[in-house]
């Protein structure tokens, strides 16, 4: 399988300068590349880096069409129009891809990237994306223990109120000349101001436990219309801002009903409602790889891999991958034979 995964794959129309056509066919962004290839003929007109590109605009041919327009450093310019779903969906997915490629990537990184990878290398990559993910879980498992220290205190107070309940049920139960009878009217005051510090801690972890931030471009309801932004991990939920830092939308861990993984760089997130119409965001990023494992360790029993993902599904990416190696290469029967394994003990435990 081709290390440089496909991110998105679009129908639209190239200028070829030397014939003065339009060639219909479909262009598609790879994690380090941009290439045209034709309808008709299913030739590749164009195939370069992302590491090439100097400039991206939107343009009007003729004045007319809308279009977008690359230029390369050997200044190359490349036409394509009649872009679908629209012209500004395209040209915010693959202007993403390339700005965060210019910010993660030095010029000798990506030289160094076409060279094929070693063994020790790749065996060192996955020694730091493990230990990682290892501090990403710990650092979730740590929060569920405070949550559990939480309940714990929270079952204690309960315990302690129901005692005092049935006290004072016994007090009024009790006749008034019984002399064995006793008040008890309130409970000690050192108890409630524990659980309230309690309380105040959790909900102060859950704002500030950050596991990851990413931008990313987000769209909602339909893919023709979206915009840059971010996606934050909390270790109590999920946040979506926009390019504004203004907060679009806040799940909770418990609201969230599913998350689809589409392709390692793309994933949809949904909230269900009865009566009204579901929350649903879907987000493209050069990120996501890095957030896809703690997705699942957060959402394990939530998380989906759709088909074009289930493949890449028992391997991880590296630091290397921002290098342009992607360890996202899996045997497709192993991993089907993992997931019925799954399901059947699945079906043991329900």
């Amino acid at each position: 399988m081709s290390r440089d995964i496909c991110v998105h794959t679009w129908p639209c129309s190239y200028y070829l300068e030397l014939e003065k056509q339009w060639v219909p066919g479909k262009l598609s962004l790879t994690s380090l590349s941009l290439k045209f290839m034709t309808d008709k003929t299913r030739e590749i007109l164009v195939n370069f880096p992302l590491s090439s590109i100097i400039e991206i605009k939107k343009e009007a041919s003729y004045f007319i069409f809308s279009s977008i327009t690359i230029l390369e450093k050997d200044h190359n310019k490349h036409w394509f129009s009649s872009l679908q779903p629209s012209r500004n969906v395209v040209f915010s997915i693959i202007e993403h891809f390339w700005r965060e490629m210019l910010l993660s990537q030095s010029g000798a990184a990506v030289e160094e990237s076409s060279s094929p990878m070693t063994k020790g290398k790749e065996l060192t990559g996955l020694m730091a994306c493990t230990q990682k993910r290892l501090e990403d879980t710990a650092r979730v498992l740590h929060h569920q223990g405070e949550q559990l220290d939480s309940i714990s205190r929270g079952l204690d107070k309960m315990e302690s109120d129901l005692d005092v309940a049935d006290r004072l049920l016994t007090e009024l139960e009790s006749p008034s000349w019984w002399p064995f009878s006793f008040k008890l009217w309130k409970m000690p005051s050192e108890t409630k101001p524990k659980w309230d510090a309690s309380m105040a801690s959790s909900k102060a972890l859950g704002k500030e436990g950050i596991v990851i931030k990413i931008p990313a471009v987000i769209s909602q309801k339909t893919e023709s219309h979206v915009k840059p932004g971010r996606l934050t991990v909390f270790v109590s939920g999920l946040e979506i801002h926009n390019s504004d830092s203004l907060l679009m939308h806040r799940f909770e861990r418990e609201e969230v009903d599913d998350i689809k993984v589409h392709t390692p760089y793309e994933i949809s997130i949904r909230q269900r409602f009865i009566g009204k119409p579901d929350i649903a965001y879907r987000l493209i990023s050069a990120k996501m790889p890095e957030v896809i494992p703690i997705l699942e360790v957060q959402f394990s029993k939530k998380i989906e891999f759709l088909e074009d993902a289930l493949m890449l599904r028992s391997t991880r990416t590296s630091p290397l991958a921002e290098k342009g190696y992607s360890v996202w290469h899996a045997d497709p029967e192993e991993t089907k034979r993992s997931r019925v394994g799954c399901r059947i003990r699945a079906g043991e435990t329900g």
